[in-house]
């Protein structure tokens, strides 16, 4: 049986700094910390990286490769209101593996500018996303609304996936790393996002979002 190759310092580093950033938040995490954790010297994890922002910056290109594809698949394929829901959930998930980003985001957007520049890029992907799932279920007549309500629809869908961690740490700080609790916070996020569907949608999928509705709504 072929053996496991053994992971690298590099990934060891990355793999427990995004635990420590996760569970502790970016800025309350030093390098000297992380150093410290793994039974390593300090002058062997700046070897690998330079300073916190590399390692914060090799993380978001991990998560940048994980969200794209899933980003991209409203694009180029047609959604019915069952694609939207798994679509939001797993979207969410990928969410809650690098949720540090968003928890942190204001004090990581205003001194990275790499950071911030790229984290614009992946808002406006969730958009297009948003666009072509709302747009796809206008066409099929699964949902009501004109262009420019669409837009809007897209852009709201955004901004509630994008700040609904914050608001959940706001609510339950002590729980987040609960996994419990860490399961029912990604459903509860999914199911607010699609929510803002349900206004427009047609009477199967008002049928559908109501036994959502009674499956996911809970504290």
């Amino acid at each position: 049986m072929q053996r496991k190759r053994p992971r690298r310092t590099r990934e060891r580093i990355l793999e427990l700094s995004l635990r420590l950033f996760n569970d502790l938040g970016e800025p309350n995490v030093t390098t000297s910390a992380i150093a410290d954790e793994m039974n390593i010297s300090p002058g062997n994890l700046y070897y690998h990286f330079r300073n916190k922002d590399d390692i914060v910056n090799a993380l978001f290109e991990q998560f940048e490769r994980e969200i794209a594809p899933l980003l991209e698949g409203p694009l180029h394929s047609e959604t019915h209101f069952e694609d939207a829901w798994l679509f939001l959930h797993l979207l969410f998930e990928t969410i809650w593996r690098y949720r540090f980003v968003y928890r942190d985001l204001n004090d990581l957007l205003s001194r990275n500018r790499r950071l911030e520049l790229r984290f614009r890029a992946i808002v406006d992907r969730k958009t297009a996303a948003a666009q072509a799932l709302c747009r796809s279920l206008a066409a099929s007549g699964a949902l009501a609304g004109v262009e420019r309500e669409i837009d809007s629809l897209a852009t709201n869908m955004v901004v509630v996936a994008t700040y609904w961690l914050s608001f959940e740490y706001i609510r339950h700080a002590r729980r987040f790393s609960d996994a419990q609790y860490q399961n029912a916070a990604m459903a509860r996020g999914a199911f607010q996002v699609l929510s803002l569907l349900a206004p427009w949608l047609n009477d199967e999928g008002r049928t559908l979002f109501a036994r959502l509705s009674r499956e996911y709504v809970k504290d």
